[in-house]
């Protein structure tokens, strides 16, 4: 699904990637923050993506103009994680409603690891 907005003089569709791209920037850009993991965090094994990845590590569904975003993480050891994730989920539900005019329902953050 895409976020779609209206009005008067016509109508905007945004892929599913470019949500998940802008979201991924905004989780990168909180302290604490070492990187994103990729969704399929089955096997036990959690892979560090890179900057070019960072779609893979984020997971947006749109609904009655609406977002949901579920975001993977791996976080710095020594960092309070509770701290870590409310930055994020201000940070980017602040970003997305700003850049794209999408109204953020909810934000989810799962850390899949801690790296030193």
């Amino acid at each position: 699904m895409t976020g779609k907005l209206e009005n008067k003089l016509g109508h905007i569709s945004i892929s599913d990637d470019v949500l998940a791209n802008i979201a991924g920037v905004a989780t990168m850009e909180c302290y604490g923050v070492v990187g994103m993991s990729s969704k399929r965090a089955t096997d036990g094994l959690v892979e560090l993506l890179k900057m070019e990845n960072l779609s893979k590590g984020v997971k947006v569904t749109a609904d009655n103009d609406e977002l949901s975003v579920e975001l993977f993480i791996i976080v710095e050891y020594g960092t309070k994680i509770s701290v870590i994730a409310n930055n994020i989920i201000q940070k980017v539900k602040y970003t997305l409603e700003n850049l794209t005019g999408l109204k953020v329902n909810k934000v989810v953050v799962s850390v899949q690891g801690v790296r030193v």
